[in-house]
């Protein structure tokens, strides 16, 4: 995995989620979005890696879009304009942080294995009380 920080969309994977949004045409990328939240909400197994910074990045880019949220301002995220979220995405976003944080998560395991485990923790944190206040 190639991963450069905490922030959402300091890895390989989540650019390649930007990317993938990027080239959907503007009406389908909130259902990309959804559809990356449910998967993660769906996964009874263990979560992949990839999959969990997928979560991380879509739910990042519902926050910026929230009161207090932080735009994304990075390089590797969306260059293409994205839809205004719908507040109904909230509420699926931090279930699906709670999932990427939880046991049998990859990416989770991965952090905590780190010196900046409980940096990106927090970062996750942060994110989930901008979309659950």
């Amino acid at each position: 995995m190639g991963t450069w920080g905490i922030g959402p969309f300091e890895n390989d994977m989540a650019a390649d989620f930007a990317y993938t949004l990027d080239e959907a045409a503007l009406g389908e990328r909130e259902d990309l979005v959804r559809a990356t939240l449910a998967r993660t909400i769906q996964t009874q197994d263990y979560l992949e890696s990839p999959e969990g910074a997928d979560t991380v990045a879509a739910a990042a880019l519902i926050a910026a879009q929230c009161p207090g949220g932080e735009p994304i301002r990075t390089s590797f995220a969306p260059d293409e304009a994205l839809p205004a979220f719908a507040d109904a995405l909230r509420p699926l976003a931090a279930k699906a942080l709670d999932r990427v944080v939880a046991k049998k998560s990859e990416l989770a395991e991965l952090w905590d294995e780190t010196p900046d485990g409980p940096k990106w923790r927090h970062s996750i944190s942060r994110l989930r009380s901008v979309l659950a206040p």
